[in-house]
């Protein structure tokens, strides 16, 4: 099941994907991880997807990545006595503290922190920003607002206050509970939605206490002004085009995506890009160029994967999707101007023995044109570092640890191994020659260039490259 190309895909399961026939038509299609949205669904129905998975896992021998996504705090507004309402531009609406059921001229909004944060002159946006407002005069119990842009507004739609900042946790009663849940089913990796501080992460890595990569959504503006310290805390970062979109004017998400890009590869953490790559897909069983052009531009910015969501949850074409994002995906990869783009970036490494060797590795192993880099890591780090180099040569990394080789699942140009542990030098070269061969990367005579850590087992260690013939 060797890919043929570096950057990874995500889907996301749903009611179209539940069946373990469909997992595994979009394990085959080119999905690497899955992800579980804690957003819909039951307990119930991550579980049989989860068990699906690694059903499929066992069959093939090969280390699936599951993603638990948390849903994190949502604000909504509350119900209304008579229906759908239309709020006309220019008009007034007041938010009041409480569940009272609202009418066209005042709407119940259930959340004391907001009233408690925000100014005049902060927007409102209602209904993943259809309808916004702005606010006029703001009280304790009472929000006055002016209509900017109208339209018809329902029962419970949510609300996004960009210029408001909320000191609220991304984990709310329920997050907590289907953490718990999540790690006890053994989910590889956590992603914690609306992340605003550094505190949210250092929350969670008490909650998760390393059984699971953590993962920050970077969907409000807030998480900008602490965007190195969030990074530095996590293990990967998801670019939420979503909320981000809603949050931010459309026209400023481009360039943030870059700069988000960005940091990972100098900070060497996994970066995914998500929502609405190919949104069409959906309901047709073609993209429009456009969003193939999106898709692209992530692989240019030498992101580690993209991500499917409805478009793999709940669409007619979940399959056709996955397929889809794996040939845009190989042919940008193979386009003549891929390396010069992804090279222009190169980071330095960091001084110390382990990031160096791992630089060393990539750069030889482009230089004698190798067949491979064999990465042996207990904790994944050392993959971690070679990827960051985005070598052109791929990466096969071997863990003893089966958590750690499925969260490797998600890194650029890595083949994820979860192999027995070794104690010699020898059994090293005899198992990097073995993996090479039987998974298709080398050749007899080809050259490999193995990076291990000595001793064995100890997290950290990176100090030894070996060349080798297979």
């Amino acid at each position: 099941m060797r890919r043929e190309r570096k950057a990874k895909i995500i889907a996301t399961l749903g009611p179209a994907s539940s069946d373990p026939a469909i997992i595994r038509q979009l394990f085959t299609a080119g999905a690497d991880v899955f992800r579980l949205n804690f957003s819909h669904g039951t307990r119930d129905d991550h579980k049989r997807r989860f068990d699906a998975i690694r059903g499929l896992e066992l069959e093939l021998g090969r280390p699936i990545g599951i993603l638990q996504d948390l849903q994190g705090p949502k604000i909504r507004i509350g119900t209304l006595k008579a229906g759908p309402v239309t709020l006309k531009r220019d008009g007034m609406l007041t938010f009041t503290l409480g569940n009272e059921p609202g009418d066209a001229s005042t709407v119940a909004l259930p959340h004391p922190e907001v009233f408690n944060n925000i100014m005049p002159g902060h927007r409102i946006m209602i209904d993943d920003g259809k309808l916004q407002l702005e606010a006029v005069r703001c009280g304790s119990d009472k929000i006055e607002a002016r209509v900017l842009i109208g339209g018809p507004l329902n029962d419970r739609k949510g609300v996004n206050l960009p210029h408001t900042d909320l000191p609220i946790s991304p984990l709310t009663p329920k997050d907590r509970e289907d953490l718990a849940f999540g790690l006890d089913l053994g989910v590889d990796w956590v992603a914690l939605s609306f992340v605003q501080r550094p505190a949210d992460v250092i929350e969670a890595q008490g909650l998760v206490n390393g059984r699971a990569g953590i993962m920050a959504k970077i969907e409000k503006p807030a998480a900008f002004s602490r965007i190195d310290d969030i990074i530095a805390l996590v293990d990967a970062v998801m670019v939420a085009r979503g909320d981000l979109g809603v949050e931010i004017p459309p026209e400023d998400v481009p360039g943030k995506q870059k700069e988000l890009v960005r940091a990972c590869r100098m900070a060497g953490k996994p970066v995914v890009i998500a929502t609405q790559m190919l949104e069409s897909m959906i309901k047709s069983p073609s993209p429009t160029r456009a969003e193939a052009s999106d898709v692209a531009t992530a692989i240019y910015d030498s992101a580690d994967a993209v991500m499917l969501s409805a478009e793999s949850a709940s669409g007619d074409w979940p399959v056709e999707a996955v397929a889809m994002m794996d040939r845009i995906i190989s042919h940008t990869e193979n386009h003549k101007l891929y390396r010069s783009i992804i090279e222009a970036l190169q980071p330095s490494p960091e001084h110390t023995t382990a990031h160096a060797v791992a630089a060393a590795a990539a750069e030889v192993a482009d230089n004698i044109d190798a067949a491979a880099i064999v990465a042996f890591t207990a904790s994944g780090t050392t993959a971690l570092r070679a990827a960051r180099k985005r070598p052109r040569v791929p990466i096969i990394s071997i863990s003893p640890e089966p958590s750690i080789a499925r969260r490797l699942a998600l890194l650029w140009g890595t083949h994820s191994i979860s192999s027995m542990e070794i104690s010699s030098y020898d059994e090293m070269i005899d198992h990097a020659r073995q993996h090479a061969l039987s998974d298709g990367f080398a050749e007899p005579e080809d050259r490999l260039v193995v990076v291990a850590g000595i001793p064995f087992g100890r997290r950290g260690s990176t100090n030894n490259i070996r060349v080798m013939r297979v």
